[in-house]
């Protein structure tokens, strides 16, 4: 287990005192395309945005996880909205395989992951690239890659994926990949110390949270989008994929407890069986993800924001990403006591289970809206920026 206090937790130093390099950036299941349809809003996203624009990088292959070859094939038509800002600087990579998923089974998972570490060398063969420093977003990338085609490699861990119930004919192989991981020495960026933990890595390690992009949280506060606004006060407001992390029977119990608040689901719903106990509650308001204007101004508009997450191994090693864009809205937040949320603001009480919510609204309302000056400081102190510069230092030592 890493002790909290190990030195390799701290920030690396040395930001913009590196020479510029090349680099390769490969995402975990998603392709470059998904990540512009969303907005560039998650994590590995936004790290790819700030190496596509960071002055420590000369050139940069940006790498698609394998896609089957009659979906590539479709791309000029199925993508057409879509287009990869191509230069001699900066080229992407889309590597095809006659089948659609990974196998599940070990050794397949080792032979898939080999192959496309073949494919990433020959790509940046191709570019010219010399001796480029690898960040990967993917566990299984990150553990079965030879990459002695590299410098040196980074795993940026957004979630554990060992623990992730959608991908659980894949943990024996996660598993692998972390003890493989942490044998060779490579070095990790968790969104949690947590994280890092259930790797162990042996190599330089950081714990870098998630963030915020000031650009999208400063300024005047805008109009709620009409549907909102059709909602009463007061609206206590959850974002994310309403799947197997939120707590369907604490939101029961808060929207029985409390028939005033209005709880406002935000996210993409996969079975809307699993929400079915909330549809009858007229104080509970099921609404389908909105694009991140629409999400900023949703936020601003709330008068108090949920983690109301479920306690896994999952969740107890995630960095909600929402809490931070949360408090960026100057929302006070009512969450479930998890590690990685411990210490972030005062702003965030902190409760056993979300069946605890309903006794501590009254205190979240009573703090209202953070001031502009301390809402901007959190916004400064936890931008994307400062959380890159410390990745970038861990990948390019």
């Amino acid at each position: 287990m890493i002790d909290r206090t190990d030195p390799r937790l701290a920030p690396p130093s040395g930001a913009g005192t590196r020479r510029a390099a090349d680099f390769v950036f490969t995402f975990s299941y998603e392709t470059y395309s998904d990540a512009v349809r969303r907005g560039m809003m998650r994590p590995p996203d936004r790290i790819l945005a700030s190496l596509m624009r960071s002055p420590e990088v000369r050139r940069l292959l940006v790498a698609d996880p394998f896609r089957w070859l009659p979906r590539v094939v479709a791309t000029p038509f199925l993508d057409r909205d879509v287009r990869f800002p191509s230069s001699p600087r900066m080229s992407l990579h889309r590597p095809v395989r006659l089948r659609r998923d990974d196998p599940t089974e070990l050794s397949g998972i080792i032979a898939e992951y080999a192959a496309y570490d073949r494919s990433l060398a020959r790509a940046a063969r191709r570019m010219g690239l010399v001796a480029p420093f690898a960040l990967t977003t993917n566990p299984l990338v990150a553990g079965f890659g030879r990459f002695d085609w590299a410098k040196e490699v980074t795993f940026f861990a957004r979630d554990d994926w060992s623990s992730s119930p959608a991908r659980e004919a894949y943990w024996p192989a996660y598993r692998e990949a972390y003890r493989r991981v942490s044998r060779s020495g490579r070095a990790v960026a968790a969104v949690s110390a947590e994280i890092l933990e259930r790797i162990d890595p042996t190599g330089p390690a950081a714990v870098v949270p998630n963030g915020v992009e000031p650009a999208e949280w400063l300024g005047a506060r805008p109009p709620a989008p009409a549907w909102l606004a059709a909602i009463p006060a007061p609206r206590a407001v959850y974002v994310g994929t309403l799947d197997s992390r939120l707590d369907v029977p604490g939101i029961v119990d808060l929207a029985t407890r409390r028939p005033d608040l209005q709880v406002v689901l935000v996210g993409p719903l996969p079975d809307p069986a699993y929400v079915a106990a909330l549809r009858p509650f007229p104080n509970v308001h099921i609404h389908p993800s909105v694009a991140r204007a629409e999400l900023v101004a949703v936020l601003r508009n709330a008068d108090l924001c949920l983690v109301a997450h479920r306690r896994t191994p999952l969740t107890e090693a995630m960095s909600p990403l929402k809490i931070y864009e949360y408090l960026a809205a100057g929302m006070p937040v009512i969450s479930v006591d998890l590690p990685p949320v411990r210490d972030i603001d005062d702003r965030v009480l902190l409760v056993d289970a979300v069946t605890d919510f309903a006794d501590v609204v009254p205190d979240a309302l009573a703090m209202g809206r953070a001031g502009e000056a301390d809402r901007a400081a959190f916004i400064d102190a936890n931008s994307w920026a400062t959380r890159h510069q410390a990745i970038f230092a861990l990948a390019h030592a």
